[in-house]
C-alpha cells in the first residue's frame, strides 16, 4: 500500500520564503534554508520548493538551490522556471529527487516527453492550479498571466498527463490556498477518480483531521503551507510538522 504523504510546500520569491493567500499578497515568513533544515530535522515525508517568480523572470537561482539542498536530508522536489533539459539536469545534480512542472506543460509538450524519457516518470510532477470562474465552474488558472487558460479543460489535462507518462499530479485549489479553511473534498474526489497516478492536493489544510479526511477522499499526498508555518489567530511564524504517532493514525 502506498503510504499517505504529508509534504511541506514552501514558496520562494526573491530568495526569501514567502506565503500567499489565494495566490495574492506574498508575505515574508523567513529564511528558506533554515525552514528546509527544520523540516528535514523533523523528518518530513518530502519537501516541495516552488519559486513563484522563476517562470516570470526566466531565471533559476541555482546557487540558492544548492544551499537549500545541502541542508535537506529528506526527498525534495523543485519547481519554477524549468524550460530546458539542461535546467532539469542541473537541479537533479544538485540533489533534487523530483521536479515540478507547470508552464512547460502548456508551452512545450516535446520537452515534457524528453524529461520523462531521460529521468523517468517517477521523477516528474505536473503542477496544475484550479480556480472557480464567475459561473462557479472549475477552470485551469494561468498564474503567469493572472487569468484562465481558455482552451484547456481539466478532463483534457488529466488525460494528457497520463498519456505523456508523467508520474504524479499536484493540484492546487487557488480559492483555498493559504486560507486554512479546510480542503475541498468534493474536488479531491472528482480529480482522483479520473487519474491512475498519485495525486498531491494543495490548498486549505486546517487541521490534522482535515488531512485525514482529505486522504479518505482520494488524495495520496497533502501539500501543506500555512498550517505548518503559522500559529494562532495572529499568524505568528512557527514551523511545525506532525509527529510519527499522528502520521501512523493517518495511514491506518
Amino acid at each position: 500500500m502506498l503510504l499517505k504523504r504529508i509534504i511541506p510546500c514552501l514558496l520562494l520569491e526573491n530568495q526569501r520564503l514567502v506565503k500567499t493567500e489565494k495566490f495574492l499578497n506574498p508575505i515574508y515568513v523567513g529564511d528558506p534554508i533554515n525552514a528546509v533544515k527544520i523540516f528535514s530535522e523533523k523528518e518530513a515525508d518530502e519537501i516541495i520548493i516552488i519559486d513563484i517568480g522563476a517562470s516570470k523572470k526566466k531565471f533559476i537561482d541555482f546557487k540558492l538551490l544548492s544551499n537549500i539542498f545541502n541542508q535537506c536530508f529528506v526527498p525534495i522536489t523543485y519547481g519554477g522556471g524549468i524550460t530546458t533539459l539542461e535546467d532539469a539536469k542541473k537541479i537533479f545534480n544538485l540533489g533534487a529527487e523530483k521536479i515540478s512542472l507547470q508552464s512547460t506543460f502548456f508551452d512545450n509538450k516535446d520537452l515534457i516527453k524528453s524529461l520523462v524519457k531521460y529521468f523517468g516518470s517517477q521523477s516528474i510532477i505536473l503542477s496544475i492550479d484550479i480556480k472557480k470562474n464567475l459561473f462557479g465552474k472549475y477552470k485551469i488558472w494561468n498564474y503567469r498571466k493572472n487569468n484562465f487558460y481558455k482552451k484547456e479543460t481539466i478532463k483534457k489535462i488529466l488525460y494528457e498527463i497520463q498519456e505523456l507518462g508523467i508520474g504524479e499530479l499536484m493540484i492546487t485549489d487557488v480559492d483555498n490556498e493559504g486560507t486554512m479553511s479546510g480542503t475541498n473534498k468534493s474536488l479531491i474526489i472528482e480529480i482522483s477518480k479520473d487519474i491512475n497516478i498519485p495525486l498531491i492536493f494543495n490548498g486549505g489544510i486546517s487541521s490534522i483531521d482535515d488531512m485525514k479526511e482529505s486522504f479518505e477522499s482520494g488524495t495520496d499526498g497533502i501539500a501543506v503551507g500555512s498550517f505548518f508555518v503559522f500559529y494562532g489567530k495572529h499568524k505568528a511564524v512557527l514551523i511545525t510538522y506532525p509527529t510519527d504517532q499522528i502520521k501512523s493514525l493517518i495511514n491506518e
